[in-house]
């Protein structure tokens, strides 16, 4: 009788067609889903927290320079160390580009938003590393001729794909900052918009240099990684477009 009577007001107030078990279950499984969405919230990184860990970043990017002052000081360039600083710096640009274009789908499948404060300056890298790969082959394979560089990209045509990749690739980073966003309004994403166009002719550059080797293994790698990220855009913006 005693367990009957304190049953009884509780099982009262449940909602109709719910037992007491089953509302508490609902009432655990509630608590829980609010204590996970506080979480994630919580959990989102700031952009105070994204600028403490950029020099870090910005020391991580230049690691290739570093080390190749290292190899200088410990004749570690190779026999013919203008190649080598010519292929390395061009294969640091890829490496740039992509982790520029990882960005964005990281930071959707993370649900970071503020991860997207790393783009510009992976993406300045990506430059700096794509120019000196330029200026190698300007200086040290054409002696810095222009006569003999026009000659050069007509003739060999992975030089071209190379100085075309160049031109929209200095655009984006003299244009990359926030008087430039707002200068060009709409156009400023129209011309961002290159890097797709970039990442595919850097990847033919790299195949077509390959090619002569008859070595496609790294290009067909990098060609899988730029395929996978440009996907992954595509695929979100359809499902967007569905959505809206």
């Amino acid at each position: 009788m005693n367990s009957q009577i304190v049953l009884l007001p509780v099982q009262s107030k449940l909602p109709r067609g719910q037992t007491l078990k089953s509302h508490q279950f609902h009432v655990l499984q509630s608590t829980m889903n609010a204590g996970t969405t506080r979480h994630r919230k919580l959990s989102r990184w700031t952009a105070r927290q994204i600028a403490l860990t950029k020099p870090f970043v910005f020391l991580v990017a230049l690691y290739p320079m570093l080390h190749w002052i290292w190899l200088g000081f410990n004749a570690g360039l190779t026999a013919n160390p203008a190649e080598f600083l010519i292929k390395s710096s061009g294969v640091w640009a890829l490496v740039a580009l992509a982790l520029t274009l990882a960005v964005t789908p990281l930071r959707r499948i993370l649900r970071q938003p503020a991860l997207l404060r790393y783009r510009r300056m992976l993406g300045l890298f990506a430059f700096f590393y794509s120019a000196l790969h330029t200026l190698g082959w300007a200086w040290w394979e054409r002696g810095g001729s222009l006569l003999s560089m026009a000659q050069d990209t007509w003739q060999r045509p992975f030089i071209a794909a190379g100085v075309i990749v160049m031109i929209p690739m200095l655009l984006m980073a003299l244009t990359s900052t926030r008087g430039w966003m707002r200068r060009l309004g709409r156009g400023w994403q129209r011309l961002h918009y290159a890097i797709y166009p970039i990442a595919v002719l850097s990847v033919v550059h790299f195949w077509l240099i390959r090619a002569g080797k008859n070595n496609f293994f790294e290009p067909y790698v990098y060609a899988a990684i730029f395929s996978a990220l440009l996907l992954f855009r595509i695929v979100h913006h359809r499902q967007k477009r569905a959505s809206s």
